[in-house]
């Protein structure tokens, strides 16, 4: 345990992660891999816990756009966390891991209700904690869902695990001037407009203090380095001289 900065971490992942190459769906090898990340964390005797969006299967917001009630639009995308949840659970126990999934919406034939004393005690019985189903309220991202629960398990960090190695000021894959940021405040982050997290998510953040790490995940070593507190990714807080 010496060897890691944060000793309780809230991981959150992109639905879209999950489909890897494709538009939609679960790519077996990439939730392989995100299990095997997560095992390198509780390895390492990191208290973990995660929230995993629902985008490679149905987004709220493009359901909403595509002309359905906003509502019931983000219902849907909360089930479909709750699939990958489910999925991610299911991968993890075959390597081992103890996990439990808590749901924001009562489905106990699937998984635990999100209870917060609950969730503290799985972790600190070092088992790995999914948080599934956002909020469950509709207009709330799973952005938004992973800094409250992270606030909520008083966890030392969120990490942002994506298909790029940190924020930038446009989009790497798509223009190759795109810089790289190190490191970010909150204000930066909000009033660039920079594309890490909603900015009710940025806001909770920068509310409570609490520090938010994007790296790319497909990369192996960087759970470990992270942990480690190596500067990987983009590390947005407070700044040091406020």
């Amino acid at each position: 345990m010496s060897e890691v900065k944060y000793k309780r971490v809230l991981l959150k992942v992109s639905g879209e992660v999950l489909a890897g190459g494709d538009r939609f769906g679960i790519q077996p090898e990439m939730i392989d891999l995100i299990a095997e990340q997560i095992r390198e964390m509780t390895k390492l005797g990191v208290e973990t816990a995660v929230v995993i969006g629902g985008g490679n299967i149905f987004r709220g917001i493009a359901g909403h756009s595509s002309g359905m009630e906003r509502t019931s639009a983000d219902y849907m995308g909360m089930l479909a966390t709750v699939l990958n949840a489910l999925a991610l659970q299911n991968v993890l126990e075959g390597k081992g891991v103890d996990t439990r999934v808590q749901s924001a919406i009562e489905m106990k034939e699937l998984a635990e209700s999100y209870i917060r004393r609950r969730a503290i005690r799985h972790l600190e019985k070092k088992r790995v904690v999914i948080f599934a189903a956002g909020t469950g309220n509709p207009y709330f991202s799973t952005d938004t869902a992973a800094v409250l629960r992270a606030m909520e398990i008083n966890a030392d960090v969120v990490l942002k695990g994506t298909k790029v190695d940190g924020v930038y000021d446009k989009d790497p894959v798509k223009d190759a001037s795109a810089k790289k940021f190190e490191e970010l405040s909150y204000i930066d982050v909000i009033s660039k407009g920079l594309q890490v997290m909603d900015f009710t998510a940025v806001t909770l953040c920068m509310d409570n203090n609490l520090p938010l790490i994007v790296f790319n995940i497909k990369e192996k070593e960087n759970i470990r380095k992270v942990l480690r507190g190596e500067p990987i990714g983009t590390l947005v807080r407070k700044p040091l001289t406020a």
